[in-house]
């Protein structure tokens, strides 16, 4: 937005011009950043004062002015007053967020980027990261950071994209029915990927049929002659998927499958049997394959050997194909914090931080994967640190009770739960257990437990805030 003026500004946010500094600096220049942050308000910067649960950032306008920003979003309330020449662009609007949410979407279109957005009960952070590594030698690509992306993260993430992007990767989070449509209006994707459906947010929507709805928003979203990245197989997305659409398919049977992989090297089958439409317009990437074309392969090298992993990086290559690019060469993949990196501590420790967030899928992906990893370590005992699976409603006793069962399946030696829910696995589970009530409990008692050699996985929703064990451990920032 650098070059945009206070008016142009002003019309994107659907917001109204207050005052300006006067000309020609004003008319020269807009601002390079945006914020909602009024500490992070200095020069260059557009403030944002979004209303919040317990204050009100239009309160902290002029603070924002008085450091400096380049201008200021606020309801008329709190628009600076008194001043003949003010020190920054005063914009107004009934509505801060709904202006954020405007700007995102006329800076989108000023990009002119092709979008991917990204959703999925599970994997859609590590398949957005998988996108960014298969990307970025291809095509100048910005993918949205952790937690950067709900109603508010997204348009921020969007804004944040330099002049020039030409992929932009958004995440797309959601907890209930019109969120992710909400998030696609802002961002009017050009891909959608679903990485999975299942058993998440049950609390609020009821049935796994419910959350398949939720996230078909986004293929509802896309324009004729879009991409839909979904699993193969998926019965449940069957009834959104739409004729003038391409739909693309991962996973085995899929559009897009593994056929044969080693520990440091997959190769994949691509057909291009979905990749093209009747209504598939000119010029659109891959569409532009021949519809008879036989399956081609490709090979890459990869830095890890986890099955979700592999799974998310078949739904990443199928959107890299939606937009005409074919991966090659090494994966240089960088997760985002708390998504299974890990880290190997003295005594050949070695913890699994996958302490962001869980639900019953994303649970035993990671025990399979705790168990592949001390398999591979011979001798290494396998310890879960688990924590309660939070808004999974009536059935989320049942659900922790299978957790523990397949904590038994997999050879964990020891299991230590965290949080009353989380305690129900003890019933199920035959191995060595120690239960405790938070993660205060369990950040005092793991690192008491651990022998040289183990392999610890540590995971549970969000709110059970297991990043202090991993802390404990010396694995966690």
């Amino acid at each position: 937005m650098k070059r945009w003026t206070p008016q142009q500004v002003a019309d994107a946010a659907h917001a109204r011009l207050i005052a300006a500094p006067p000309a020609p600096a004003a008319s020269l220049v807009g601002p390079d950043r945006t914020t909602i942050d009024s500490r992070d308000a200095g020069p260059g910067a557009l403030f944002v004062g979004l209303r919040g649960e317990h204050a009100d950032g239009g309160r902290f306008a002029a603070q924002a002015l008085a450091a400096g920003a380049w201008g200021v979003i606020t309801t008329p309330e709190y628009t600076p007053g008194g001043q003949a020449s003010p020190p920054g662009v005063l914009l107004v609007a009934d509505h801060p967020l709904l202006a954020l949410q405007h700007l995102a979407t006329a800076w989108r279109r000023e990009l002119g980027a092709e979008v991917i957005g990204v959703t999925g009960s599970t994997g859609k952070t590590s398949t957005k990261d998988l996108l960014l590594a298969l990307l970025a030698p291809h095509r100048r690509t910005v993918a949205s950071r952790a937690n950067f992306n709900t109603e508010i993260g997204l348009p921020l993430e969007l804004l944040s994209a330099p002049a020039g992007t030409e992929v932009l990767v958004l995440e797309m989070g959601m907890r209930g029915v019109g969120q992710i449509a909400e998030l696609a209006r802002i961002a009017q994707p050009d891909v959608a990927v679903i990485v999975s459906v299942g058993p998440v947010h049950l609390e609020l929507l009821g049935t796994v049929e419910a959350v398949a709805g939720a996230k078909a928003e986004l293929i509802g979203a896309l324009k004729p002659g879009g991409t839909a990245v979904v699993p193969a197989g998926e019965h449940r997305l069957a009834p959104y998927l739409r004729a003038d659409v391409r739909t693309l398919t991962f996973g085995p049977g899929g559009d897009v499958q593994l056929v044969a992989g080693t520990p440091d090297e997959v190769e994949i089958e691509i057909s291009p049997g979905g990749l093209r439409s009747a209504e598939s317009p000119p010029g659109s990437g891959a569409g532009q394959l021949p519809i008879n074309a036989p399956p081609r392969r490709i090979k890459l090298q990869t830095p890890f050997a986890q099955a979700h992993l592999r799974t998310n990086l078949l739904a990443a290559v199928a959107a890299a194909q939606a937009i005409g690019v074919t991966p090659k060469g090494r994966v240089e993949l960088a997760l985002s914090a708390g998504r299974g990196q890990r880290i190997v501590l003295p005594g050949d420790i070695t913890v699994i931080d996958d302490c962001y967030n869980a639900n019953p899928m994303s649970m035993r992906a990671a025990l399979d994967d705790l168990a592949a990893t001390a398999a591979e370590a011979d001798g290494s005992r396998r310890v879960a640190v688990l924590g309660d699976m939070l808004e999974l409603g009536p059935a989320e006793r049942q659900y922790h009770l299978h957790v523990g069962a397949h904590a038994t399946e997999v050879d964990v030696d020891l299991l230590v739960t965290v949080g009353p829910l989380a305690a129900a696995m003890s019933e199920t589970f035959e191995g060595e257990l120690q239960s405790v009530a938070d993660a205060n409990e369990a950040a005092a008692l793991v690192p008491e437990l651990l022998a040289p050699g183990d392999v610890v996985l540590v995971k549970a929703s969000r709110g059970i805030g297991l990043e202090l064990v991993c802390r404990a451990l010396g694995a966690g920032a």
